[in-house]
This record gives C-alpha cells, structure tokens and sequence, in this order.
C-alpha cells in the first residue's frame, strides 16, 4: 500500500481547499490506486471553524476515499505559531514513520516549508505544488518590507525548498527561469498546471441565465460579479473607482454583485466616498458551492488582482472559473499568462493603468463583447477547456503516480 502527505496552509472550508486542493487531492488519489492513503493536513482558522461534528461528518466521508484528513489550529507568525509548528512536526514525524509515508506534498510555498523541514528530518522526496512566489508577492503588495524577519525567514525557507524539491508543478511556465534567478534552483522534474476548474460544475446555462435573472428582477441589466477578497493581494479602492466609473457609463442598467468577506461597513464606506449609487451594488458573503449561481446571471466579471511583478508567475483560480461559466474578465496587467490570453483572444480587457480613462475604456470593450451573449460564451467556454481542464492535472499526476 502506497501512503502520501498532502500539506496544506487553509481551513478545510476555506475555498482554497474546497476548489483548489481536493479536486487534485482526487486526482492523485486515481493515479496512486485504490488500495494507496492519502493523509490530508489542514490548519484551522477561526474564521472558518467547524463544529466537530460537522469536522467528523467531512472527515468519514473522505476516509470512505481513502483520504484521511489531519487538522492542527492556525496561527498567525509569532512565537505562538513557531511553537506550534514544532508540536505539528513532531506529530508529522510519528504519522510518517507510522504510515510508512512514501512522498511528500506540499501544496504552494507556505506549506512547502513545512515540507522542507519534513523531508530534511525524514529524507522522504518532497514534492511542491501550485509553486509560485510568496515572500516577493507580500512585499511587492506592500503587506510586509524587505527588512521584516517574516519576509527573510519565508524567502530562506522558499529558496531552500526549491532546491530541494525532487518535482515542481508550477502555476506557469516562466516560474522556471524565476528559480533559477531567485533561488539559485534547477529541476530535474518541472511541470506546469494553473489554477483548474471543474467544468461540469462551473457550466453556463441560457435557461437558468434568463430564468434567475427573471426571478431577481434583472431584466435588461448589466450584471458585473466579483468573488474574491479587497485587499492584500488585491486592490481595494482601485475597484470602487472602477465600478464608479461603470456605473456612470451604464447608469441604471448597472447590477454589481460583490461577493467578499470584507466587512460590510468597509464596503459602505467606500461606496459612499467613490458616490456610487447605494442600490448598485449588492455585497454577500456566498458559501463557494453557491457562486456559480452568481456567475450564472452575470455578463462580465472582473479580478482585479494588484499588478505587481510577482504575479506574472502565478495564476487565479476566479479566471478559470469566469472563463467556464462565460464571462469576459476586466483584469490587471502582467497576471500570469491569464492578461495576455484575454488579450490575444478577445475575451475581456486588460488594464494598461489604472485610471479612469482605462476603467471607461473596459466598460465599452466589455458592452461590445456582450451584444452577443451566446456567442461570447461560447468563444470563452472554449478558452476555459483549453486552459483550465482538469485533464491537464491528471496527465501530470499520472507522470508522477501511476
């Protein structure tokens, strides 16, 4: 019987694992084989807590898989999370030697230190997945300074993983040469998998679309939805400044839907300074499993990720999601191969400033590729099925499983 760790750095109901790990955990779980484990770790917030029975209800559905979940608390950097870190290690340790844990892996940088120091302590291979840059990302979105000790020790810690790592599946192709750069890192196994969505689930529908938009009284509408944090890795007051300017360009037609966990009197604030019409927009928290439904009665869609240089390197999940169901995306610069697509393809409208010319400039790029709604939907859906098919993990997984 094959055994593997699978390192995460989220709470279990956190989208990141919901969308962007247990798809692949699925996967890899196929290529492992029926009689193989895979021990799943998850680090708990409390924003995210679960009650433990519905911890227990999760956790015996996937061991009925095979997949066999671990949870440890999260903390935020301190010494409270470096004691707790050692107590995780230890704990690791024992269910390695116990298990007869054959692989690690480490799902993006974060969790990949913990499996640094896993394979450095056990000698098991460490695989990093989803690898992108962290540590430059916190400092070029203005989060943490060069001279911050978090900066430093997560940097060291990245570097040591890269040149470590038996195999890297990086988020886009030119993360290789970033290594080399960054790292001083080389691999003998590189592969490249984005952001992937699932394409039954994330499936635009004409009847639905006409239907719920029907039901919710948006009848002429131009309907723009974003799913996502403000803040951190993302603008904040950028995105108010656009959808001022996008409701001045379409007036009453106009229905945002802002699906975040920003607090809502932040959101009202901002409407206000920026003069956005009250009515416009409709701020919600939505549980993952419901925003398709969202994204089912929009027309466009934007992801206004902070255009800084380490983003080129990385790829957003929300894009493969919006590309599925549809949507052309207003999107920043420099985001990943996803910017360059949207531009050669014509599926959207990439921002060159952000400025309200650009932001007016997006609104009649984006009223021009939704004259036909069909149409555009069928020229993206095709993009997502190149793009952001599951296929494309399950040829790397078999690489590296079967």
């Amino acid at each position: 019987m094959k055994s593997i760790l699978i390192l995460t750095y989220w709470s279990y109901k956190n989208a990141l694992i919901q969308t962007y790990t247990l798809p692949y955990v699925r996967i890899i779980k196929k290529n492992l084989g029926n009689s193989s484990r895979v021990f799943l770790l998850t680090l708990e917030q409390d924003f995210f807590k679960m009650t433990d029975k519905e911890w227990a209800l999760e956790k015996n559905k996937l061991a009925e898989e095979n997949i066999i979940l671990i949870r440890f608390k999260y903390d935020y950097f301190g010494l409270k999370m470096v004691l707790r870190v050692v107590f995780l290690l230890f704990t690791l340790i024992k269910i390695i030697k116990k298990e007869k844990i054959s692989v690690i892996h480490a799902w993006c940088t974060p969790a990949g230190a913990i499996g640094y120091l896993l394979s450095i302590i056990t000698s098991k291979p460490l695989i990093i997945d989803s690898y992108e840059p962290h540590a430059e990302s916190m400092v070029e979105n203005g989060t943490w300074s060069r001279s911050n000790f978090k900066f430093k020790i997560l940097f060291w810690l990245e570097k040591k993983q890269s040149q470590k790592a038996k195999t890297v599946i990086a988020l886009t192709k030119g993360m290789k040469e970033y290594a080399k750069t960054k790292y001083n890192a080389t691999f003998t196994n590189y592969y490249v998998k984005p952001a992937l969505v699932n394409l039954d689930q994330f499936k635009w529908n004409i009847d639905l679309y006409e239907k719920r938009r029907k039901k919710q009284n948006l009848d002429g509408k131009i309907v723009c939805v974003y799913a996502g944090k403000l803040g951190g890795i993302y603008l904040n007051e950028e995105v108010f400044d656009f959808f001022k300017v996008a409701s001045d360009f379409w007036g009453e037609k106009l229905q945002i839907f802002l699906l975040t966990d920003k607090n809502i009197d932040e959101v009202n604030t901002l409407i206000q300074q920026k003069n956005i019409p009250s009515n416009c927009i409709k701020t919600l928290f939505v549980p993952f499993k419901e925003i398709h439904n969202y994204y089912q009665i929009a027309d466009f869609a934007i992801n206004p990720v902070k255009p800084v240089p380490s983003k080129k390197y990385c790829t957003s999940i929300k894009d493969g999601e919006y590309w599925a169901m549809g949507l052309p995306i207003v999107i920043t610069k420099n985001i990943s191969d996803d910017s360059k697509i949207i531009e050669e393809e014509d599926i959207g409208y990439v921002l060159k400033k952000l400025t309200s010319d650009e932001y007016n400039n997006a609104c009649i790029k984006i009223q021009n590729l939704i004259k036909d709604k069909r149409l555009i939907h069928q020229k993206i859906r095709a993009i997502a099925t190149k793009y952001r098919n599951f296929e494309i993990a399950n040829e790397i997984y078999k690489k590296i499983y079967n």
